[in-house]
C-alpha cells in the first residue's frame, strides 16, 4: 500500500467515486475510478486470518451459536461429512459473532474504507464464503453480478466492499472475476440465471450479460484484500480443486445514506423473498426490509446518522 499525500485543493471535483484524503495515492484513486476497484496486498495479518479461520470451524461445528447468523449448507454433503466445514459454504450475517466481526473494525481495513465512505462508517453486510470443491455440479458458481441489487440504501458511491483472501485464490479454486469499469453503468436487472439445478438461495445473476466486456481474475495471496464499487459487476467461477476457497468480506457504507423504497424497481422481487427467508427463520408474519437492514448494521467508526 501507497500513502502519498494527497491535496484536497488540486484534486477537488476531479474524483467522483474517492474522497480526498492522505492515504490513496493519485494512481490508486485514478485506478479506482476508472475500474471500480482496488487491491491491496498482504493488508490482514496470517494471524487475523487464522484467529478467523478457527472462529468460522466452532461456527460450523455449533460450538458458537451467535445470534442472526446465516449458515447456507451443500446438504448433498452432509450424509458424507456431518457439522463440518466440509458442508457449509457460507456464513451469512455474522455481526453479532464478535470474533469474525474484528474483521470489519480492523484499523488497516478502515483506513482504507474511510477513503470510500467518509468517517461515519458503518458495517451493513457481512460474510465468510468457504467455496466448496465443485468441479461437476457447479452449485457454487456464482453468476456475475452486482452487489447494490441486494441494498436498498443510497448514494451506491459511499458504499464499497472489502473482500480479503484467506488464502491463495486463482482461477482454479474460484477467484474473484471483475468487469472494469462497470461501476459507471446503472443497476441491471437480476434473477436466478438458468441452469437447471444449479442455483444457490439468493444467488442472482445478471439476467442479460454482456459477454464482450473484458473479464479480469482477480489473483490473490492470503491477507490481499480488494476494495470495490456496489455497481462492478463481479463474480467467482467454480472450485476444481479438492481443498476450499475461503473470504472474509463485509460492505461498509456512510452512515449518511439513506434507505429507499424498493417497491416498483427491480429490487422488489428480492425484497420479497429476503422476508419470507426472514419469516421463515424466526417464525414471524411479517417483516419490513428497512428492519432487516437494521439489524444486519452496525456502526464501526464515528457516528450514527441515517442508517
Amino acid at each position: 500500500p501507497t500513502s502519498a499525500q494527497v491535496s484536497v485543493a488540486s484534486h477537488s471535483g476531479r474524483f467522483s467515486y474517492t474522497l480526498d484524503n492522505d492515504v490513496l495515492s493519485t494512481e490508486q484513486r485514478q485506478f479506482y475510478e476508472d475500474n471500480g476497484y482496488l487491491l491491496i496486498r498482504s493488508l490482514v495479518s496470517d494471524q487475523d486470518i487464522e484467529r478467523f479461520r478457527k472462529e468460522f470451524t466452532r461456527i460450523c461445528k455449533r460450538e458458537v451459536k451467535p445470534p442472526g447468523v446465516m449458515i447456507m449448507k451443500d446438504e448433498s454433503r452432509k450424509s458424507q461429512f456431518g457439522q463440518s466445514e466440509s458442508v457449509v459454504n457460507k456464513v451469512q450475517d455474522f455481526q453479532e459473532d464478535e470474533e469474525l466481526f474484528r474483521y470489519c473494525t480492523l484499523p488497516e481495513v478502515l483506513k482504507y474504507v474511510e477513503c470510500f465512505t467518509g468517517p461515519n462508517i458503518m458495517a451493513m453486510h457481512t460474510m465468510l464464503i468457504n467455496k466448496l470443491p465443485d468441479s461437476e455440479q457447479q452449485t457454487f458458481l456464482h453468476p456475475m453480478h452486482q452487489d447494490l441489487h441486494y441494498f436498498p440504501f443510497r448514494p451506491a458511491s459511499r458504499i464499497v466492499c472489502a473482500w480479503t483472501a484467506m488464502e491463495r485464490a486463482h482461477q482454479d479454486n474460484g477467484c474473484l472475476i471483475v468487469q472494469p469499469g462497470t461501476h459507471r453503468t446503472a443497476l441491471k436487472p437480476h434473477g436466478y440465471p438458468q441452469w437447471e439445478g444449479k442455483t444457490n438461495k439468493l444467488f442472482h445473476g445478471l439476467l442479460d450479460e454482456d459477454e464482450k466486456i473484458p473479464k479480469v481474475h482477480l489473483v490473490m495471496e492470503k491477507g490481499d484484500t480488494v476494495f470495490f464499487h456496489p455497481l462492478l459487476i463481479h463474480g467467482s467461477g467454480i472450485n476444481r480443486t479438492s481443498g476450499f476457497r475461503k473470504s472474509i468480506s463485509c460492505h461498509f457504507a456512510s452512515s449518511e445514506c439513506h434507505y429507499i423504497d424498493v417497491k416498483n424497481t427491480t429490487q422488489e422481487h428480492l425484497e420479497k423473498e429476503l422476508q419470507e427467508m426472514v419469516c421463515k427463520k424466526y417464525n414471524a408474519t411479517s417483516v419490513e426490509l428497512k428492519d432487516i437492514w437494521n439489524f444486519r448494521a452496525r456502526l464501526v467508526q464515528g457516528e450514527r446518522i441515517n442508517l
